[in-house]
């Protein structure tokens, strides 16, 4: 005659194995729903969509490569339109040197604007590409001084408020591990003043729009600010992406799959960036300065983010190895 007890511990035995089996297969539905798939993951200073940062050509202008970053040039303000580039955590951690090497552009087929335009006319020259975000290269750091890259610039808003957004920026960067960038002068609400021989136009207000594309959270913001010093937070200036297009005429972040460039065009919320100024390499901020430096994800949230990594990986496999990996895409698994 069986032993009853034996008999009822496999039972129960075997009713806890088809529990933690049910458990296991639950968790792993979890996970493929909320975790990318396969064509979607995104690392800190990556994307899936290559040259993500460029605009729109704007027809007429010449489209110049530098180290780094890539101009739009308009011949007929002697300005760029347009300035973009990546800007990643190990970037603005660079330490490269300024050397402040202003020079012509000998890449601009129609000539940029020269040193003696800006001799005594007033006006910085201010960087449209921040050379600090470019300490991670010298040959990069060098490009940033062409001056198709500067637009004048009144000094109090130049060492002022601009300096500040372009720290932020940094931060961003920093903080979300990579975020693509496009700034310039508003080119459409002339007729504009003039310096030099070459007539370098002289912007009435600047714009910079950032996109963050890496996981979990997309998302995008705007600025335009006025050529002048001003006390007025940053945040006072922001905007969503569309509002800018709208005042440039310019197409930002064109490669965006379309669902995603309405959503993240159309709003911003500046709760979602630190707007902390960027301390790098140890710096420290000055006695009366209101930011502090800012801080990049854990080493937690980096594990787990990793494994998160690794799952889809580990889910996609899974599903090939069934063959059912179409079934798994329509049920919005992988």
């Amino acid at each position: 005659m069986p032993d009853k007890r034996k008999t009822k511990k496999q039972k129960n035995a075997l009713r806890r194995m088809v529990i933690a089996l049910i458990l296991i297969v639950i968790l792993f539905l979890l996970l493929c729903f909320v975790t990318a798939g396969e064509d979607e993951v995104t690392h800190y200073g990556t994307s899936t969509i290559p040259m993500l940062e460029l605009p729109k050509p704007v027809p007429g202008e010449q489209i110049i490569e530098h180290t780094g970053y890539t101009l739009s040039y308009n011949e007929e303000y002697e300005v760029a339109s347009w300035v973009a580039y990546e800007l990643t955590r190990d970037e603005v951690l660079g330490e490269s040197g300024r050397e402040d090497d202003f020079k012509s552009d000998p890449a601009v087929r129609t000539g940029s604007a020269t040193l003696a335009d800006y001799r005594n006319s007033g006006y910085d020259r201010g960087h449209l590409a921040p050379a600090a975000d470019f300490k991670w290269s010298e040959e990069a750091m060098s490009d940033t001084f062409y001056l198709s890259n500067m637009t004048p610039q009144e000094g109090g808003f130049n060492r002022g408020i601009w300096a500040d957004l372009e720290s932020v920026v940094r931060t961003f960067a920093y903080d979300n591990g990579s975020v693509y960038v496009v700034t310039g002068p508003v080119l459409t609400d002339g007729p504009y003043k003039t310096i030099g021989s070459n007539d370098v136009a002289v912007p009435k207000r600047f714009y910079k729009v950032v996109l963050d594309y890496t996981e979990p959270d997309y998302k995008a913001i705007g600025f335009v600010l006025p050529n002048e010093k001003s006390d007025k937070k940053l945040q006072s200036y922001a905007m969503s992406v569309d509002e800018v297009e709208e005042i440039t005429g310019l197409d930002f972040f064109p490669a965006l799959p379309d669902d995603h460039e309405e959503r993240l065009e159309g709003h911003y919320d500046v709760s979602l960036w630190s707007f902390n100024k960027f301390y790098a390499n140890g710096e420290k901020p000055s006695a009366d300065a209101s930011y502090v430096t800012s801080s990049g994800p854990s080493a937690e949230d980096s594990l787990i983010e990793s494994i998160l990594d690794l799952f889809v990986v580990l889910k996609t496999a899974i599903f090939e190895y069934f063959n059912i990996e179409d079934l798994a895409r329509s049920l919005g698994l992988l």
